[in-house]
């Protein structure tokens, strides 16, 4: 890490299909062992399914699950005076958006099914209809945040 300047932040291309900087950093996730077409492909053909069982645009409901999936709060652990406290702490957007799409592509990993487009199309489903564990993990951030805010004022 340099001590001169800070790294500028890279933005993502968008992807060639959909035109959408989302959706390549949703590949970005589902990545494993550099097959960046692979991920791409599993990410179409979930949208294709998407778009096959709602008859609405795939994009706007993927944008819309990624919406209710982002965490406001997050508790970060700070270490004061030998003892460590779990501090809420407010998530900026960026991060908020990252956190979303991991646990989005954690959780349909850990789904039971045929392929990773199917499991993929109904964890996006389930999010945007405010169901499934990657809501469940959202909310649960949200209790710890919530039961541990009598240590905010340790916030940095």
């Amino acid at each position: 890490m340099s001590r001169r300047t800070t790294a500028k932040k890279r933005l993502s291309l968008p992807d060639p299909v959909y035109n959408s900087r989302l959706i390549s950093m949703l590949s970005v996730r589902i990545l494993q062992q550099g097959k960046k077409h692979l991920a791409q492909r599993i990410i179409y053909q979930a949208l294709e399914i998407i778009k096959t069982k709602t008859n609405e645009d795939p994009l706007n409901i993927l944008e819309t699950a990624i919406r209710k999936v982002t965490p406001l709060v997050e508790v970060k652990a700070k270490r004061i005076g030998g003892s460590t406290y779990q501090v809420p702490m407010e998530v900026r957007a960026f991060r908020g958006t990252n956190l979303a799409l991991r646990w989005i592509t954690k959780f349909s990993r850990e789904r039971s099914g045929k392929s990773m487009p199917i499991k993929l199309a109904n964890e996006i489903m389930d999010s945007a209809n405010e169901t499934g564990n990657s809501i469940r993990k959202r909310e649960e951030t949200h209790r710890m945040a919530e039961a541990n805010k009598a240590f905010a004022h340790y916030r940095f």
